[in-house]
């Protein structure tokens, strides 16, 4: 019983020293940090971990929401992508939505099947183009994803508002430049990755 103590309290301790930076890098091999000072380094490592959780969190909302819809990953993206366009006043093609989703016309159509045989969408001609699909979400799921994810989704404005518009921009050109700093474009070993 001692040992499984000994060995949660060391999975405890690298779960928790998981960003810090001098525990990820202990030889400075991937980050040189010689202009920074001890404090400047473990801020930053506070900074990583928040991200971190952040990610968690957005992952167990993601987790939650799904099985609360009982639909998978992408037929979630696919319904955000049909209430947003609702909103704007578009009308959504498969084309449209193959593209939004970067999958082929074949799963496209499974996909579309899946949701209007669940009741999530509907099919009807295209006001513009008689040859075509446009795909709606029916009201009913609109309203319980508005009212359950988008809700939940949505708090993270209160976040931001919370901020002044400094700190926003300041968040804002810091995500932006983490994000060029971590793409994938021009990576050799990531393959057909995108950036």
């Amino acid at each position: 019983m001692a040992e499984k103590g000994a060995r949660a309290a060391r999975q405890d301790s690298i779960s928790e020293n998981l960003y810090e930076v001098d525990s990820a890098d202990p030889r400075s091999q991937l980050v040189d940090r010689s202009g920074l000072k001890p404090e400047e380094v473990a801020q930053i490592g506070r900074l990583m971990k928040a991200i971190a959780a952040l990610r968690e969190t957005e992952k167990a909302v993601a987790e939650a929401s799904q099985r609360y819809m009982r639909l998978s990953a992408v037929d979630m993206r696919a319904l955000h992508y049909l209430i947003i366009a609702k909103h704007q006043g578009d009308v959504v093609s498969p084309g449209m939505l193959a593209g939004h989703l970067g999958i082929s016309a074949a799963s496209t159509t499974k996909l579309l099947n899946r949701l209007e045989n669940g009741g999530h969408i509907v099919r009807a001609v295209h006001p513009l183009d008689r040859r075509a699909f446009a795909i709606e979400v029916t009201p009913e799921t609109e309203a319980s994803a508005m009212e359950t994810v988008g809700r939940q989704q949505s708090r993270r404005f209160f976040a931001a508002a919370r901020l002044t518009h400094d700190e926003r921009e300041v968040v804002i050109r810091f995500l932006e430049d983490m994000a060029r700093e971590m793409s994938l474009t021009g990576v050799d070993w990531a393959g057909d990755a995108h950036g």
